[in-house]
């Protein structure tokens, strides 16, 4: 692409800026054709050659880390010679399930940006994936960037990491040298935004200027980086959505993870570890749980280690750390609809008798069953069993600790602004409510992936250029709030101001308060921990 065309490019972009938002936010998505040119850009270990599609320059699978070792904290990449191609995803870490391209040389990261050359370096917005610490890559379609570097001219990262036994296994009992292989995986995402830090200006972004955001799993991530001083400066928003991290693992349960995982693993084991096939490694994960629920997998994630994490993310207090950190801490109204019912369609025809016992298994925190359908039944008297089901363990399970999360930040003095999706799929007749992964597709204007239930509907069209407004608002000033959109004030006690997101959005003093405080005198038991 010529310099000539370029500016002809950053010329209509600015055009259909001046042309109004109100137009722009309710557009049908355009399909733009990738075009063959390449594009080179110069890392701190060398050159890589990515691709432009229309007006966006498109890298993926950049190596940000060298091919791990086993269980031990990662290292920079090696420099190279000459150009290496960014063409295609790199690998995710192993894992059970669809991925399709896995190794545990897994240290790659992807990135969307404007090509038009930038007036001033442009907001970073790294996104880190969910699926809990066991599975996922930055790789979905879900997670494509595009839309948001068109609407809001920012650059956009996807980060692969290390998961499970291979990030988060914890060994300093069995195998000496090993102290940090509790928290492989959070040293993983350290050197991805050192890397950010280091190499985005050369794609435009601004290394000052880097907005975290993560979805379930990846939001517990980001809640654990907030406490983690090696990522201290390395990112200067955070957005979590459906996920949060009060507590790590202390070490002692950790160690009684690895002697359970090592008891299913046989005999001589642990000198086996760090050799061991991959695919028999995953085996060993493999657990029956809750009958239920079926077979599971067994939980890891961080471990404070007294090296990488010196305290609990969000326990006993806000890290101190990430206070002048925004932060902007989100849940949908009905997580479980998906979380627990996609998984176990049975869930969706649950009855009174039953309903307490499939409650005790799912809420997370340690408080009667019996009361609390009582208490929903006398705030719901028109709910059904699975109503109440999915509403209990929504606000148990999911939103109760981002509700103790935003109470400390609030404690603290720091910025955090709450939000709660209300806004429902409309497929297969509404069954799925605003359900867990919902606000994924919705933030990134990724309507039409493969996984998004939005719809391409005119309100889910509406609701997405909200939130994707707000979030680009938020990523470039630490504020979401933008021309045309109601007041989004932050969060304090005892108002607890909250955005309600819905076709027509508003701020919500304490939305279902009544529910939130039928769970708020016990505490939150995080999973693993």
């Amino acid at each position: 692409m010529t310099q000539e065309r370029i500016e002809r490019v950053d010329a209509r972009r600015r055009e259909l800026l001046r042309a109004g938002a109100a137009l722009a936010l309710c557009a049908t998505p355009v399909v733009r054709a990738t075009t063959v040119a390449p594009v080179v850009r110069m890392t701190t270990a060398g050159r890589v050659r990515g691709r432009v599609d229309d007006d966006l320059q498109v890298f993926r699978g950049i190596r940000f880390g060298a091919a791990t070792v086993r269980f031990r904290p990662p290292e920079p990449p090696r420099p190279w010679r000459g150009v290496a191609d960014a063409l295609e995803f790199g690998a995710a870490s192993p894992q059970p399930g669809t991925e399709p391209n896995q190794s545990e040389d897994c240290l790659f990261l992807n990135v969307c940006a404007p090509l038009a050359r930038a007036v001033r370096p442009r907001p970073v917005i790294v996104y880190i994936h969910g699926g809990a610490y066991s599975s996922g890559s930055g790789s979905s379609p879900l997670y494509d960037g595009s839309a948001l570097c068109r609407r809001g001219d920012v650059v956009v990262v996807t980060v692969n990491h290390r998961l499970s036994v291979f990030g988060y296994l914890f060994l300093p009992d069995y195998l000496p040298g090993l102290e940090d292989s509790g928290n492989a995986g959070t040293l993983d995402l350290v050197l991805a935004l050192r890397w950010v830090r280091d190499n985005i200006g050369a794609f435009g972004g601004d290394p000052s200027c880097v907005t975290l955001v993560g979805q379930s799993g990846g939001g517990a991530k980001i809640a654990t980086l907030m406490a983690v001083p090696a990522a201290a400066g390395l990112f200067h928003r955070a957005v979590t959505m459906s996920g949060q991290q009060l507590t790590a693992s202390g070490p002692q349960h950790a160690a009684g993870r690895t002697r359970e995982l090592l008891a299913r693993l046989g005999p001589e084991s642990a000198s086996r570890l760090t050799t061991m096939p991959v695919a028999e490694l995953l085996a060993g994960l493999s657990t029956t749980v809750d009958p239920y629920i079926g077979r599971g997998t067994a939980y890891m994630g961080p471990v404070l280690d007294e090296r990488t994490l010196t305290r609990h993310p969000f326990y006993p207090d806000a890290p101190a750390q990430s206070a002048g950190v925004p932060m902007i801490i989100g849940n949908t109204h009905d997580e479980t609809r998906s979380l627990i019912g996609r998984a176990d369609p049975a869930t969706f025809a649950l009855g009174w008798e039953e309903l307490p016992r499939r409650l005790e298994a799912e809420m997370r925190v340690d408080i009667s069953a019996a009361h609390v359908v009582a208490a929903y039944r006398r705030l719901y008297p028109r709910y059904s069993p699975t109503e109440v089901f999915f509403a209990a363990t929504t606000a148990g399970r999911s939103w109760r600790a981002a509700v103790v999360e935003a109470e400390l930040r609030a404690r603290q003095g720091s910025p955090a602004f709450a939000y709660q999706l209300d806004w429902g799929s409309p497929l297969e007749g509404g069954k799925w409510g605003a359900c867990h992964t919902l606000d994924i597709p919705l933030m990134f204007g990724t309507l039409g992936a493969p996984g998004s239930l939005t719809g391409n509907g005119e309100d889910a069209r509406r609701v997405s250029a909200t939130m994707q407004q707000a979030l680009l608002a938020f990523a470039r000033g630490g504020d979401p709030n933008y021309p045309g959109m109601g007041r989004w004030e932050p969060y304090t006690l005892p108002r607890r101001q909250t955005m309600v997101f819905d076709v027509a959005s508003r701020l919500v003093d304490d939305p279902r308060g009544a529910e939130r405080e039928i769970f708020a005198k016990v505490p939150f038991v995080q999973q693993g921990t």
